[in-house]
Parts: C-alpha cells; sequence; structure tokens
C-alpha cells in the first residue's frame, strides 16, 4: 500500500470529505467492474458501487492497516452484491410437488422444447452430403482430407503415410477442402 493511500485513509477517518472523494475516485472502476460480474446488470452495479463506498466509509474504523486497503473494499462490494442476490432470489417451484388452488391440486406440466426432430434430420442429411462429397473427390484429395479430419493425423503423419512432401501434404488438403466447398454449397 502506498505512503498516499495511507495518508488518505487517515484523513478520511478525521472526517476529510476530500480524502474520501480521492479514495473513492482511485477504486470505483474496479469495484465497479467486480460488482458488474457479479449481478450482470449496469445500473444495479452503479447502486451496488454507491452501496458499498457507503459501507465502507461507515465502517472505516474497522479497518485494519496490515491488510490491504484495496482487499477490504472489494470484499465489501462483493458482500453487497451477494446479499442483493439474496434479496432479490426469486422462490422456486418445484416441478415434483402439485401445485395447491382453490379447486383442488394439480401437476404442473412444462413443455419440452428441446426436441426438435427437423434439427436431426438436418444434420444427418448434411453428414450424409458431407460424406457424398468427401466420396467423390479424386483418391489424393480425398485420402488427405480423411486422414486429417477423420483419423486427426498431423501433416508431417500424412507426409508419412503417403511418402509425400508436407508441403504437398497441405496444397492437397487446401485444394481437397476448396473442392468441398464448392461441392457442399451446391448441396446444402
Amino acid at each position: 500500500m502506498s505512503e498516499s493511500e495511507i495518508s488518505l485513509i487517515g484523513r478520511a477517518l478525521e472526517g476529510d470529505q476530500r480524502a474520501f472523494t480521492e479514495l473513492t475516485n482511485r477504486f470505483r472502476a474496479a469495484v465497479y467492474q467486480i460488482v458488474l460480474k457479479i449481478v450482470h446488470d449496469r445500473e444495479t452495479a452503479n447502486d451496488l458501487v454507491q452501496e458499498t463506498f457507503m459501507k465502507a466509509f461507515a465502517s472505516l474504523a474497522s479497518y485494519r492497516s496490515e491488510y490491504r486497503f484495496s482487499t477490504w473494499l472489494y470484499k465489501i462490494a462483493a458482500n453487497s452484491s451477494i446479499d442483493h442476490l439474496r434479496k432479490k432470489r426469486i422462490q422456486a417451484l418445484s416441478l415434483d410437488r402439485k401445485l395447491e388452488t382453490k379447486d383442488g391440486t394439480v401437476e404442473i406440466e412444462i413443455p419440452d422444447y428441446s426436441y426438435h426432430p427437423g434439427h436431426t434430420l438436418e444434420r444427418k442429411e448434411q453428414r450424409l452430403s458431407i460424406e457424398e462429397a468427401i466420396s467423390s473427390l479424386p483418391d489424393k484429395y480425398r485420402e488427405v482430407i480423411v486422414y486429417r479430419h477423420k483419423d486427426d493425423k498431423s501433416y508431417e503423419e500424412i507426409a508419412d503415410l503417403l511418402n509425400i512432401p508436407v508441403g504437398t501434404v497441405k496444397a492437397r488438403i487446401f485444394r481437397a477442402r476448396e473442392l468441398l466447398k464448392k461441392k457442399l454449397k451446391n448441396a446444402i
């Protein structure tokens, strides 16, 4: 902690308003970032920054100088943010428990929107189109694509397997990808 920071804290303890302002200006941006990461709302974060500094200055006498002032202040900011979230917490509704109404009890039914048969079919069709496109490539391009993308081989490994230079492997993969793009552009 710098001497100017120790001096500012001492002056703030004596009631010097300018020292309070200087400490606030020094740490406002960092406190805001901490609070924002916790509450994920800019307006709420601004309010909680104000609350943090009010709490900090109200309890400044309890600050112990063997610890960094910033750490003490950031802990107040985090605790204020967590307290805010606790107060705001929405009452959870159990899906397993029946809901009591004036007409009796009812079970809660939640629709499942996660299953989309159309998406499954589209992915299957795309996979088939990609397989067909790869199969239609000339042998020298098909084998490098299969080694690289299905077998996850490095360029060097492919070069060793095919007994060709690494530069040739790279050129063939590039050319194969270009051919695939053209074929798939028309198919998908």
